[in-house]
């Protein structure tokens, strides 16, 4: 009778399953066998897994006493597999249509995806070239390819990838951090590099069905072979939902004094409805862009004469960023802040006391040198604000203290990322920093988060996320000091009721922060908001109060940037709205039409009852058909385009077109529509005020 082998592992496994329930599978089972036991609709819908919370290849063996989850292809997981494999396919067909093309890195991003190629002989895409790209993409996907893992040393993939220098320089320096990790003694290092792991590198090897994994060299039988860490969709017959979008010029490893590449971005989800869903999206986000919007409503432009990533707005823009700010002025009054105003450019020696210089530099504007001392226009206001507490002794009964100020930062920006007011070179930030004891950072935290929301909501911002980042493994200070503001923030938020994930590490080395984001008309998710507690800043400078106990301490500081930058929330705002501003924010709010010449004075009057009750009117003069002024009115978004002519001078009424009615109204009293508006503006107030 023959004996069991007792070196033999046991034939059956156990997986536990996100709910907490387990499952029994044969031993060797891989991720794909546990999604089909599960059922076929999540086997036709899974990508890959994750087990013991690391995503893995749905081909990959499952352990036995593994916590394991099915990740599929309509997740933010799933999505970004199915995007960095289609950026794969996108790849090899650019080495199929043009042989000898070197291609750096290609990784999901937000909605999409994009690889950096370089052409042999310096040609360049040009956009009907996306067609032919897409339609070879479409055929390595109908060849149903498999995506095989393999494993390499540092010294295999350099060969492996002999003729591509982008690829070696990824490996090259993925050697070298392990090599310095080898030296202290750190065998678990995981380096940073694209498909660099412990000991050495990962690849991808797209491979046909008739040739097998064994397949030699890179190009052999046609395979295309990538650097990676994975994990990637079984078969590239599991891809098929995308859509190539734009060509543009990228530096290599985002440096201007490199070598300059070409970037291909493209989109990919996961069935024919989500792209075209998105596709609908994209096309309402051109039509929402604040930079077109931006000249068609006469708002601002970026004169070249002043320089890139710098903004000059015109009246019309001027008044919804006044109506902005003395909103956001009032509110900081009413909530307990004191206004202060410091100067643009400061002295090199405060920015070496803040750090500033030693870790942020490169983000400064170069320094001028003025009467013998170093001058740099400031690229963050917190600083001056520290100054502010610091020009006398402080008592624990002055906290906590709420500094503001609407203060212009300059920040040098490479041109390659400056995108219209979203992202400058100068701009105001409403910026608070709040000096508080550690008994009074809950509480303060709790009262500043409920703050920063109701300030969101009046300006019709409603869906909220949060994202709270933690302790990073190198940091500042005390591991006691990180709990307290760590805890802090994370009940403030609870307080608040707001729905927040948590990244682990992801915090600066000095603080942990909150950053709030808001969701737009377009469900686009913007980051707005961020509250940072701060302990360094206060010992850089040396800060302290006089306690009850009558001994010295150091106050906590907190930043908060409530609209982050005036300008890129005006911005948003103007997407969100699509230039049709709120009538509380807009920047004409009635627009008087005379149907004749000789209205034009009964107009002025009605302008005049309008300003005097506190609104923002202005006549528009019979100098062309009627019709044609009212199309013109309404393209410029005005909220309430009035008409008048006989029987309204003679009755002392005006005609009114809502925007976003269809049909007007006729013979309205002058009084009645006064107290309309103020309604309407009333009405954001209380929107507002039942949120808060």
């Amino acid at each position: 009778m023959p004996t069991a082998d007792p070196t033999a592992g046991p034939s059956q496994i156990t997986v536990t399953l996100p709910d907490g329930k387990t499952r029994e599978l044969p031993a060797g089972s891989t991720g794909a066998d546990l999604a089909s036991a599960i059922g076929p609709r999540l086997a036709q819908a899974a990508v890959a897994v994750v087990v013991n919370g690391a995503e893995r290849d749905l081909g990959a063996v499952v352990p036995d006493n593994a916590t394991v989850s099915v990740v599929t292809g309509s997740s933010d997981a799933g999505r970004a597999i199915l995007r960095h494999s289609t950026s794969h396919v996108m790849a090899q067909a650019v080495t199929r249509l043009w042989p000898g093309a070197r291609y750096a890195i290609g990784p999901a991003i937000e909605d999409g995806f994009y690889y950096d190629f370089e052409l042999p002989g310096g040609a360049r895409f040009s956009e009907d070239d996306l067609a032919r790209i897409e339609a070879t993409m479409r055929e390595i996907m109908a060849e149903d390819q498999q995506f095989v893992r393999e494993e390499h040393s540092v010294h295999e993939g350099l060969v492996l990838f002999a003729d591509q220098p982008y690829k070696r320089e990824i490996i090259e320096g993925a050697g070298a951090s392990l090599q310095a990790a080898a030296a202290e003694g750190d065998d678990g290092l995981e380096a940073e590099s694209e498909g660099a792991g412990t000991g050495g590198v990962s690849t991808y090897r797209n491979v046909r069905p008739a040739s097998g994994p064994s397949s030699a060299g890179a190009g052999a039988d046609d395979d295309f072979v990538d650097l990676c860490r994975g994990p990637h969709v079984p078969t590239t017959k599991k891809l098929g939902y995308f859509k190539l979008t734009k060509v543009a010029a990228a530096y290599w490893r985002g440096d201007e004094r490199r070598q300059q590449l070409q970037r291909i971005y493209g989109t990919a989800w996961e069935s024919q409805a989500a792209l075209d869903e998105y596709l609908v999206r994209v096309q309402e986000a051109e039509r929402r862009d604040h930079r077109r919007l931006g000249a068609e409503l006469d708002l601002f432009h970026f004169p070249p004469e002043i320089g890139p990533g710098l903004v000059v707005f015109h009246p019309k823009g001027g008044i919804v960023r006044k109506t902005m700010e003395d909103y956001s002025r009032s509110e900081h009054d009413r909530g307990g802040y004191q206004f202060v105003f410091t100067p643009h450019l400061a002295k090199s020696t405060l920015f070496e006391i803040s750090g500033h210089l030693g870790w942020y530099a490169e983000g400064m504007y170069p320094p001028m040198e003025l009467e013998g001392a170093t001058y740099y226009p400031k690229p963050m206001n917190c600083p001056m604000h520290i100054l502010v507490y610091k020009s006398r002794q402080r008592s624990y009964r002055e906290l906590p203290l709420r500094l503001f100020e609407l203060g212009t930062v300059y920040r040098f920006e490479r041109s390659g990322v400056l995108n219209g007011l979203l992202r400058l070179r100068g701009f105001a930030q409403d910026d608070a920093h709040i000096f508080c004891t550690s008994e009074q950072l809950p509480a303060e935290l709790a009262s500043l988060l409920a703050f920063v929301l109701r300030l969101l909501r009046r300006f019709g911002l409603t869906e909220f996320e949060a994202e709270l980042s933690t302790r990073p493994d190198k940091y500042l200070g005390t591991i006691e000091e990180w709990d307290h503001a760590t805890n802090a923030l994370r009940a403030a938020l609870e307080a608040a009721g707001l729905e927040y994930t948590v990244s682990e590490g992801g915090g600066a080395f000095y603080a942990p922060k909150i950053d709030v984001h808001v969701r737009d008309a377009i469900g686009r998710k913007w980051q707005v908001s961020t509250i940072q507690v701060d302990y360094m800043l206060p010992q850089r400078f040396e800060m302290e109060y006089v306690g009850a106990d009558n001994a010295r301490h150091r106050p906590y500081m907190v930043h908060r940037a409530l609209f982050g930058s005036v300008e890129r929330f005006f911005a948003i705002l103007v997407e969100h709205y699509a230039g049709a501003f709120p009538t509380w924010l807009a920047p004409v709010q009635a627009k008087v039409l005379p149907v004749r010449d000789d209205h034009e004075a009964y107009a002025a009057s009605v302008v005049e009852a309008l300003k005097a009750a506190g609104f923002r009117a202005e006549t528009f003069p019979a100098d062309e058909p009627l019709g044609a002024r009212v199309r013109h009115a309404k393209m410029e978004k005005v909220p309430y385009v009035v008409v008048v002519g006989d029987d309204d001078v003679a009755g002392g009424t005006v005609g009114v077109n809502a925007r976003g009615t269809e049909r007007p109204e006729r013979g309205v009293a002058v009084s009645e529509f006064v107290e309309r508006l103020k309604a309407d503006v009333a009405a954001d107030v209380a929107v507002d005020e039942q949120a808060g």
